[in-house]
């Protein structure tokens, strides 16, 4: 009998809880309810609270920590960067070439006029690719890399077709890969677009060479792009770092 008086009143606690609900972001905020309504409160909700209680703390305190870790980690990993090999300011202008930067992007547009009629463009994308080739004269170190820069050069003389030309740029030259017309009126979903470059007779590779040379597009604008996209490649990257932590932050 003596444990049945024990047992009751817990067992009355969990068949008939409060009826009032209370939403509550912190869970103390219950007990104080109870206090100020003048009802004596349950051992066995004081007891379930106060574990309510240190879980929602200890989660919240966890949840601060991770936080400042990750805030920690973006902000050294942005002062290396920075203090190892600062971004430069980077050029509006190459030889003949406007340069529009589209920050945030992977790739980069140039511009000019050449004589009266042709409005070329010049789309160059970061570094996409690269390829291992032998080093010398490094001990322990077998090869390095090339890295790989792709251009896609139109030609256009008002409203009319457009001359593209597909090209690699490679850290010292710039190597065609296709060259095709591109239809305005676009009939036809799978034109042929011509052979292989590399297919062409040699005199006439030689001279679209030449014909791109004419035109500022040269073994010189590859060497100026590596050096451009390796430097907007580290402005992106404190640009990504930084945009991360904002997010982070107004969490």
């Amino acid at each position: 009998m003596a444990v049945a008086r024990l047992i009751r009143p817990l067992r009355k606690a969990l068949i008939n809880p409060p009826q009032t609900l209370i939403p509550l972001q912190n869970p103390i905020s219950h007990l104080l309810y109870n206090s100020k309504m003048g009802e004596e409160i349950n051992p066995f909700l004081l007891s379930q609270t106060k574990n309510s209680i240190r879980r929602y703390y200890m989660s919240e305190m966890r949840k601060s920590a991770l936080k400042d870790n990750i805030l920690r980690l973006i902000r050294d990993e942005i002062q290396y960067e920075l203090d190892r090999s600062p971004p430069k300011q980077s050029p509006t202008k190459y030889e003949s070439f406007t340069i529009d930067d589209r920050p945030g992007e992977q790739w980069i547009r140039l511009k000019r006029k050449f004589r009266e009629n042709e409005e070329i463009k010049v789309e160059a994308t970061m570094f996409d690719g690269a390829v291992p080739i032998p080093k010398s004269g490094v001990p322990g170190i077998k090869e390095d890399m090339l890295l790989h820069i792709t251009l896609i050069i139109n030609i256009s003389k008002g409203d009319g077709d457009v001359l593209e030309i597909l090209c690699s740029a490679w850290p010292d030259s710039i190597e065609i890969t296709k060259l095709f017309i591109r239809r305005s009126n676009k009939t036809s979903l799978k034109a042929y677009d011509g052979p292989e470059f590399k297919e062409l007779d040699d005199e006439l590779q030689d001279t679209l060479y030449d014909f791109l040379e004419a035109r500022g597009i040269n073994d010189e604008m590859a060497i100026f792009l590596h050096e451009y996209i390796r430097n907007k490649g580290k402005t992106e990257f404190v640009r990504w770092m930084g945009n991360v932590k904002s997010y982070i932050e107004s969490k």
